[in-house]
């Protein structure tokens, strides 16, 4: 369990003091790397560091290093101006040289030469801190980004390293936490987003990266979007129709991949009788229907919106309910306020899983829509595209290599997804095909016009769910 430091509760949206910045800095560096050892080399013996549990994956060693070699490029070479230490493996751990297939094959460093390097890469930043400004005119370190960039980075490849174990097979690896859940009952309704604008990304986040940036006004029509995700209960029923049998729910590639792949459930789930079991970390336990469905691709989401009658948001639509408050007129950083609060969003691995549909009342947003951070990546429609006035910032290969139409939008982050890697504004993209990754989905629809008495279309057996809770925006 990784729980989250003192300094993950303040604010990045500036206000700190050189010193007080470079502290919380240091904090965090330190949180995330017990974060990392905790998830290999403190838990699994070097077989199964070094071990590819798929080809989707990389072997965890590869990810021990990798983020060590890129804390040694960014903060030590590019922020401090130290010399290479061993450039010789840069390559090696390039994650655009070596697709995650083809690095077993690679010379990689055996874990306790790897864990000795990043110790070592650790030490010399630390102590490089004190001599590097973050008051200059230099953007990369102007308020400690590039910090917060390696601080992020490395908490996105522990989220991967759980993603890859819970795809290793045999016992347990992980203690399962006890996190507190504060659940009250599920709304199961529907909020009304009125039409209007509100501000898309962010200009003013010192740590948001160049994806995020700038922020920018979107006048969004008015639609509907559900309280809170789709659980797998409801997901079940989409089964039990036979919804993985029907084209018409279907996008025609993802048809092609459904009849393909053979899939007929989300990924770790299978049939113990009559009833559904899943897999989770190395323990076999029953679906719960109240928890929201991950481990569903793009396709498996889009299809069960049309089997609804609903759809899947747009990426505009998910971060206008998740942000905007109508009343200040402004977009917050997360659904609550400008701040992160412990207990208001299940994050940075306070479970090794999503909490129930209805929890963590105190951390809706502005328009009452629950859950939006946190628990499960939510699918959106939208494919991944820079904002208009986009600026690659400070390497093409973080984000605009990526945009394009083979890629979709995922927004909110998961229980495995740390509080300083995520806000209201931070994009995730990735294949409409991966399940690997804990991704889940709500759905949308387009308001009706006024005096319009019709339905909204689909021919699902839960027609309408539940109430209609309107906010004017």
């Amino acid at each position: 369990m990784s729980g989250t430091s003192t300094a993950s509760r303040r604010t990045m949206r500036g206000g700190l003091d050189e010193d007080a910045l470079k502290e919380l800095i240091a904090e965090e560096l330190g949180a995330v790397r017990n974060r990392s050892l905790g998830l290999t080399t403190d838990v699994l013996d070097e077989a199964d560091l070094v071990g590819q549990v798929s080809p989707l994956m990389s072997p965890l060693v590869w990810d021990l290093a990798h983020v060590g070699n890129y804390e040694e490029l960014w903060l030590l070479r590019a922020a401090a101006g130290i010399e290479p230490m061993r450039p010789e493996i840069d390559g090696l751990y390039d994650a655009f040289e070596h697709p995650r297939s083809t690095r077993p094959s690679l010379p990689l460093l055996p874990p306790a030469e790897a864990g000795a390097y990043i110790s070592t890469v650790r030490a010399k930043v630390l102590d490089s801190l004190e001599k590097v400004r973050f008051d200059g005119s230099d953007p990369l370190t102007r308020g400690g980004f590039v910090y917060g960039m390696v601080v992020q980075h490395e908490h996105m490849h522990d989220e991967t390293m759980l993603a890859t174990h819970q795809l290793r097979k045999g016992a347990p690896a992980l203690l399962e936490p006890v996190g507190e859940i504060l659940r009250t009952k599920p709304a199961g309704t529907e909020v009304l987003v009125e039409a209007g604008p509100f501000e898309m990304g962010t200009s003013d986040d010192p740590w948001a990266y160049d994806n995020e940036r700038p922020g920018h006004m979107v006048d969004v029509p008015a639609y509907y979007i559900d309280s809170e995700p789709v659980t797998n209960g409801a997901y079940l029923a989409f089964m039990e129709a036979g919804g993985y049998d029907d084209p018409r729910w279907w996008d025609p590639r993802g048809w092609e991949w459904r009849t393909s792949s053979g899939k007929r459930a989300p990924a770790f789930w299978s049939k113990d009788g009559v009833s559904w079991v899943r897999r989770r970390f190395g323990r076999m336990e029953a679906v719960p229907p109240d928890e929201p469905v991950q481990h569903v691709c793009w396709y498996e989401a889009d299809a069960y919106a049309r089997w609804a009658g609903k759809r899947l948001p747009t990426e505009a639509e998910w971060e206008k309910a998740a942000r905007w408050d109508p009343v200040a007129g402004r977009s917050r950083r997360f659904p609550w306020g400008d701040e992160y609060e412990e207990g208001r969003a299940n994050l940075g691995q306070r479970m090794l899983r999503p909490s129930e549909a209805g929890s963590y009342e105190s951390g809706a947003s502005a328009y009452g829509v629950r859950q939006l951070v946190g628990d499960v990546w939510e699918w959106t429609s939208s494919d991944f595209h820079g904002y208009p006035g986009f600026r690659s910032f400070p390497y093409k290969e973080y984000s605009e290599v990526f945009f394009g139409p083979d890629y979709k939008v995922l927004k909110g982050g998961s229980w495995a997804t740390h509080p300083l890697a995520i806000r209201g504004s931070f994009r995730n993209w990735d294949y409409p095909i991966r399940r690997q990754i804990f991704t889940g989905f709500r759905c949308a629809t387009s308001a009706e016009p006024p005096g319009h008495a019709g339905g909204r279309g689909g021919s699902s057996p839960l027609g309408k769910q539940g109430a209609r809770s309107a906010v004017v925006g």
